[in-house]
């Protein structure tokens, strides 16, 4: 269905792919396997004519062609569900899957019509959706389900998904993966861009690997093995992806008692200590992640106290938390955590303009002390490639995490909290990450990691809060982090409420 030959790309003197061929079949699975910055959206943005190709040559069924526009790949049958969301906030849901080609009934839109259409897309794929709800109000995995739905919506005989499971829950990424196969099984050619492992083995029919700009090899579907697949990626073998920490809970440095917001959060009590890392485990939209910026200050709390070093912090925002030595690192990297059309050194120097250490007599930034400290950030978290003035929107998705974590080595700072740390991030930038949260621990922080990733809470953390609805039902420490405590809390706790209500 498609070829992509000798493809090349180069972007000023950073050479992206270096002569790549990739071949996508009909009614296959074809999983595009590599670290971030290996080149995987380089190659579809080229394949969806978002980019055009230094060298090489683009074949779809008989044509040939040097290069594609947008509109020439729509119309040759080529679709694309992004990682990063391409929804208009202020539009519904119907509004979104029908913009640029909505319905008309003689001269006026079709409201009803596009109505009804939406309905029966969200119910092929089994989302639960408001079709008159808007983009705004909704939760980041509901807006991921209009994705998936908007591109289901085109006629397209080829269909790239680029980490559409990123932000599901697991019952929600089933789903996904089972209207994939349907629509492979149907004679769609699919083209799956992911990390999971899970899912490269459920519906893989083969996977290829990029590394460094190059194609290292397919692999067919009954071939397909973790260990391999992580060499061939990263070019090393990676005998573990977590780190063992050594944990050593000392002084309680953050506590938090009966805790209410104004959304979902409803008498939360926890504490974080000096030299330990906890867990917030939950599936998406239980709230964790709502608990972890109340602390700090971006939520509005109605009950409840935060006790920060003794002291109560309820009332104070982020920018008095940070001063007090306590940081947050959001969960959507791109619309909260970084300005993306900036560059690398001052994304990472962002939050540390107030430090003495990088002002001049009369206010003014010390500019060389600043650029020195944000380049040393970024080459202990071997960012690649190692541009400080290039604009973080350049770089994939594990090197803006990296950017944003930098700013934890610019300050002086006692307690992190991690909401979704890994996501959409690749296996050896995810090793990365959780070195450092290793370092930040033995060095005496106190961590805080969110994470719907049962196995990442379970295998980082001394001490895990199960939340469901808005609540935490356990505690686990030690030996009893493991997933099927997890998974048990959040039955019991839903077993209880239907006894409650019977």
């Amino acid at each position: 269905m498609l070829a992509l030959m000798n493809i090349r790309k180069a972007f000023g003197s950073n050479l992206v792919l270096q002569n790549v061929d990739f071949e996508l079949r009909s009614g296959e699975v074809h999983v595009l396997f590599g670290e971030n910055g290996a080149g995987k959206s380089t190659l579809m943005n080229i394949a969806t004519g978002m980019l055009s190709p230094d060298g090489g040559s683009i074949q779809i069924g008989e044509e040939s062609f040097a290069g594609l526009t947008p509109s020439q790949a729509r119309k040759l049958g080529i679709a694309t569900v992004f990682q990063e969301f391409t929804l208009v906030p202020s539009m519904t849901v119907a509004e979104n899957l029908f913009l640029g080609r909505e319905l008309k009934a003689m001269t006026v839109l079709s409201r009803r019509g596009m109505a009804q259409q939406t309905r029966q897309a969200l119910a092929r794929l089994n989302f639960n959706l408001d079709p008159n709800a808007r983009i705004k109000d909704l939760s980041r995995a509901e807006q991921q389900m209009v994705e998936i739905a908007k591109a289901l919506l085109t006629e397209a005989s080829i269909m790239i998904f680029d980490e559409p499971t990123a932000s599901l829950t697991d019952s929600e990424a089933d789903s996904v993966l089972a209207t994939i196969r349907r629509l492979a099984d149907g004679g769609m050619g699919i083209i799956y861009i992911s990390h999971r492992m899970r899912e490269i083995r459920e519906i893989a029919n083969r996977v290829t690997v990029l590394r460094s700009g190059v194609n290292v090899g397919t692999v067919e579907g009954d071939e397909i093995n973790e260990n391999k697949l992580v060499e061939m990626m990263t070019g090393r073998k990676i005998d573990a992806y977590f780190p063992t920490i050594n944990h050593s809970p000392g002084r309680i440095t953050v506590e938090v008692k009966n805790l209410t917001t104004a959304g979902i959060v409803n008498g939360v009590s926890l504490r974080l200590q000096a030299g330990e890392v906890v867990g917030l485990a939950g599936l998406v939209g239980c709230g964790k992640g709502e608990i972890g910026r109340s602390i700090y200050g971006l939520e509005k709390i109605v009950g409840g106290q935060v006790l920060l070093e003794g002291v109560d912090v309820t009332a104070l925002g982020p920018r008095e938390m940070l001063g007090k030595k306590l940081c947050y690192f959001p969960a959507d990297r791109n619309v909260e955590g970084l300005c993306l059309n900036r560059s690398v050194e001052e994304n990472v120097a962002l939050a540390s303009t107030d430090i003495d250490a990088f002002r001049k007599f009369g206010g003014r930034i010390e500019a060389e002390a600043e650029r020195q400290s944000a380049e040393n950030a970024m080459r202990r978290l071997k960012l690649h490639p190692m541009n400080m003035n290039d604009a973080v929107q350049n770089y994939s998705g594990g090197n803006r995490q990296k950017v944003m974590l930098g700013r934890a080595l610019m300050r002086d700072l006692d307690v992190f909290i991690f909401d979704e740390p890994t996501v959409g991030i690749d296996v050896g930038a995810k090793v990365e990450v959780y070195n450092f949260i290793r370092e930040l621990t033995e060095r005496g922080a106190s961590v805080l990691v969110i994470s719907s990733e049962l196995i990442e809470v379970t295998a980082l953390c001394n001490r895990i809060y199960v939340v469901h609805h808005g609540r935490i039902v356990r505690e686990l420490e030690g030996s009893d982090c493991n997933q099927e405590n997890i998974l048990n809390a959040f039955f019991d706790d839903v077993r209880t409420k239907v006894e409650e209500r019977a």
